[in-house]
């Protein structure tokens, strides 16, 4: 009997020396995972890429204006429309496709005779009606040009305003993947040298975020932060920002 205590209560002890054992080894795991943990989310080094491109518009819109005024709408109605035929005929002389051409509606506004103070009266002194018409194309050179030389309407009695061009590029979602790409290679190689410098590597990728595009004129320097879009010029720069995070080893 009296042996049968001394194997139980040998047994509570081994058991009770198992337990301890078992939770130190567990919290020395635990502790080295938290380290780890910590160590994958601390030791990381976070750089700025960015790749700059030149690139040529490949398409074009451009608008263009006429007006005729007249004391009755109808007579300004018929000039107005006989202008049309001038500026139709003038752009397909010019290259101008038909399906290139829009034809905008027209425009209707009254003129009120003035009193001595320079105001509007209730009397209608006449009627201007003004057209517009759209020219969009691939052909970027032709329409250019078209767009330079269209004050020559001038010379055929017609009051013909020319706005300047408007300039875009068609393959820019294809582009953003390349530059994308590009700039996060810039980031690693920033990454790279940083690291070097204190004698260590870099691991792999943690993170990286986009930032916005700048497409801006060929000899700007202007950058916003929610990204430029210039439709001004011909040729033009784009520059594609990321910022990445990479693990040292």
């Amino acid at each position: 009997m009296e042996g049968l205590k001394v194997l139980r209560s040998t047994q509570i002890i081994i058991l009770g020396i198992c337990f301890v054992i078992a939770t130190i080894a567990s919290t020395v795991i635990f502790s080295n995972g938290l380290l780890q943990i910590r160590k994958f989310s601390s030791e990381v080094i976070t750089v700025t890429g960015s790749a700059e491109k030149k690139i040529v518009s490949d398409y074009i819109v451009w608008k263009g204006e006429f007006s005729r005024r007249a004391p009755e709408l109808k007579s300004a109605y018929v000039m107005l429309q006989e202008d049309l035929t001038k500026v139709k005929e003038y752009l397909t002389s010019q290259g101008v496709e038909d399906y290139e051409l829009v034809i905008l509606p027209v425009n209707t506004k009254v003129l009120y005779k003035k009193n001595e103070k320079g105001y509007d009266t209730n009397e209608i002194e006449g009627y201007l009606l003004s057209q517009g018409i759209e020219v969009k194309s691939y052909d970027v050179k032709k329409i250019d040009e078209v767009s330079r030389q269209s004050t020559e309407l001038i010379v055929q009695d017609i009051q013909f305003i020319s706005q300047p061009p408007e300039y875009f590029y068609t393959k820019l979602a294809e582009l953003k993947v390349e530059m994308l790409a590009k700039a996060t290679e810039d980031a690693k190689q920033r990454a790279i040298s940083m690291a070097k410098s204190t004698g260590n590597k870099i691991g792999a990728i943690r993170s990286a975020k986009m930032g916005v595009f700048q497409i801006t004129p060929v000899t700007s320097t202007d950058v916003s932060w929610y990204g430029e879009n210039d439709t001004s010029s011909l040729e033009k720069k784009v520059m594609a920002v990321v910022t990445a995070s990479f693990a040292i080893e």
